[in-house]
């Protein structure tokens, strides 16, 4: 199918990670022109863009005036910008219950997950309000329609995003025209090249498949292709404010 994404201009945040690269690829494959949002990666957004024949922008998402700055300097060098996936976040290793989270901690995850995405899709709709068209691509996860034990302070980010950020978001983007939306992917367990090289352990693979019916992990571009079709004007014209989950009929989480 054709997509209609040909030539047009696409900004992936966190684009040089696991799941960030497989959707530049995806765009890419489709036609588009990529700009690969980077903050500390620089080398890897830059092969990657160069692999692409797109760009490598870097800024730091958690700072205003960074993220701010992000959609015009796309918009100078791709000359034109549709869509935003606000794919950048930040997932805390350590596993820590809420009695012992220090507020450090939750600040900092919610910055890197919640904040950053707010401030990337106010950009990228104050762009969008200028156009009168685009498609935005929030990247939440099923932490926040589960929860994670250990994990709040990122459950309680993607959760924000999938639903209050998200359904408020598509009904103020409805006030731009019907050439505006927005919607989200809730990626589950997803086996990232990071995560395959430092090893999957069966145990952990089988805990984690335990209540989908699909009793595997996801590949990146199973995440990214649900985005790309999010994207497209011709597949999903008619959708907004949809969480599309991508996790192999998830229902739930097994609580230790």
């Amino acid at each position: 199918m054709d997509t209609g994404l040909q030539d047009l201009g696409v900004l992936v945040t966190g684009g040089a990670g696991g799941i960030g690269a497989a959707i530049c690829r995806a765009f890419a494959d489709e036609g588009a022109v990529v700009a690969v949002h980077f903050h500390t990666s620089a080398g890897p957004a830059e092969a990657l863009a160069s692999e692409l024949g797109g760009v490598a922008v870097g800024a730091d998402l958690r700072r205003e005036e960074d993220a701010d700055g992000l959609v015009p300097a796309v918009v100078g060098l791709l000359g034109r910008l549709d869509v935003c996936v606000a794919n950048a976040g930040a997932y805390p290793a350590a596993d820590v219950p809420v009695w012992d989270l220090p507020l450090d901690r939750w600040e900092a995850t919610l910055a890197a997950n919640l904040t950053a995405t707010f401030l990337t899709a106010r950009a990228f709709l104050k762009h969008a309000s200028t156009t009168g068209r685009g498609s935005l691509v929030l990247v939440a996860s099923t932490a926040g329609g589960f929860g994670e034990a250990g994990h709040a302070d990122y459950a309680a980010a993607k959760g924000a995003i999938m639903t209050g950020l998200l359904l408020s978001l598509k009904n103020e983007a409805a006030r731009i025209g019907d050439g505006v939306r927005v919607n989200a992917v809730a990626p589950g367990w997803v086996a990232t090249p990071r995560r395959v090289a430092a090893g999957l352990d069966p145990a952990h693979v089988e805990r984690a498949t335990a209540t989908m019916a699909l009793k595997k992990l996801a590949a990146p571009g199973d995440v990214a292709a649900q985005v790309v079709a999010l994207a497209s004007d011709r597949i999903s014209g008619h959708l907004s404010g949809q969480v599309i989950t991508v996790a192999g009929g998830m229902e739930g989480r097994i609580v230790p």
